[in-house]
């Protein structure tokens, strides 16, 4: 949407995207009407789907509407949305990607490439400013981090008015009035994200139960929010209030693999932070499904100070070699990749047909 010259914010759609039909695709030929008919969450199909959005997300809106065809969303509606304004430490971009017959919708939000993830969380310690919101629960004022309230509220307009065009029937991806032939009208939406984005998710569901400004109709197709690796955005007040919110506690749903260190950030400098919504940890040595819940209270690292010195540690032989593989394990478990490969069934293809 250009003004003045200015892209405000910047954004690229496909419509429809339709892939070659081959033997090994789509992935789950029946996941539109799962995504709209499934009550109970977590559910184990939506959470493979939701985890390889999360993770082609890091790709452009091509990738990520090539790669939700193959796993059942084919000749999907895709609409990418990204705003950046480094000042601001505002790093925005998500993906809308609406269904052929506009009945369910996923917004996908970018995480924090893993190249970047160093500098990513020393912004969050040197940038820890809070924005006050309302708790859920309306009883008092609690607050969310500032950098990840900007993210969202930067490109919150055009993300609203795209699913505003899927709740009227029309396609996400063309916002001019004349579509060729109307949609069914949106019945499912789900949010996801992977590190920042997994935030961002959250952060959005938040919002469209606390402030009358987001749209009720949004609100009321809302199924479920999954995060993968997700860091925590509220204070502990807020989220104890958030846990108290049905939606919030039940639908919001997090996903940590094993040592991830990403959810134990912001440090304790920047504020006192806590999850809300269902938490489930992957134990690899578990028997069965090994994503196990675990609501237990994530610990806050007191300071990134240990962060540098352990990258450190990783360069420098006379570092201990125990200390070494411990930070190693956790920057590693953060990647994306760990999380399709615990989250895919066992008796199901993966994106790339094998």
């Amino acid at each position: 949407m250009e003004v003045d010259g200015f892209v405000a914010p910047r954004y690229e759609a496909l419509r429809p995207f339709k892939p070659e039909k081959t033997d090994e695709f789509p992935v789950y030929p029946n996941l539109v009407e799962t995504l709209v008919a499934t009550k109970e969450h977590p559910d184990k199909t939506i959470r493979h789907a939701m985890a390889v959005c999360s993770t082609y997300a890091y790709g452009d809106v091509s990738t990520v509407a090539t790669i939700m065809a193959r796993m059942g969303l084919e000749q999907n509606h895709c609409l990418m949305i990204h705003e950046y304004v480094d000042a601001m430490f505002i790093t925005s971009t998500s993906f809308l990607v609406q269904s052929s017959d506009g009945r369910a919708a996923i917004l996908c939000y970018r995480g924090t490439p893993v190249t970047s993830l160093i500098t990513w969380l020393t912004n969050l310690n040197i940038e820890p400013t809070h924005i006050d919101v309302k708790s859920p629960t309306g009883s008092r004022e609690c607050y969310v981090h500032g950098g990840f309230y900007r993210n969202v509220r930067s490109t919150r307009y055009e993300i609203l008015n795209a699913l505003k065009r899927a709740i009227a029937g029309r396609s996400v991806a063309l916002k001019d009035d004349d579509q060729d032939g109307k949609l069914n009208k949106l019945e499912a939406l789900y949010i996801t994200g992977h590190s920042l984005g997994g935030a961002s998710a959250a952060l959005l569901a938040l919002l469209l139960v606390t402030e009358p400004a987001y749209e009720r109709d949004i609100l009321k197709r809302l199924k479920a929010v999954y995060t993968f690796g997700a860091p925590m955005l509220a204070s502990r007040e807020l989220a104890s209030d958030c846990n108290e919110h049905q939606f919030l506690h039940e639908r919001v749903i997090r996903y940590v693999y094993d040592s991830d260190v990403v959810p134990q950030v912001p440090p304790r400098e920047s504020g006192r932070f806590a999850h809300f919504g269902r938490g489930y940890q992957y134990k690899p040595k578990g028997k069965g499904d090994k994503w196990v819940p675990n609501d237990e209270p994530k610990k806050q690292l007191r300071n990134l100070l240990e962060i540098p010195t352990s990258v450190l540690s990783l360069v420098t032989p006379d570092i201990t070699l125990t200390r070494r593989l411990h930070f190693h394990s956790s920057i590693r478990d953060h990647l994306p990749q760990y999380y399709i490969q615990a989250l895919t069934p066992d008796d199901v293809r993966s994106e790339f047909g094998d």
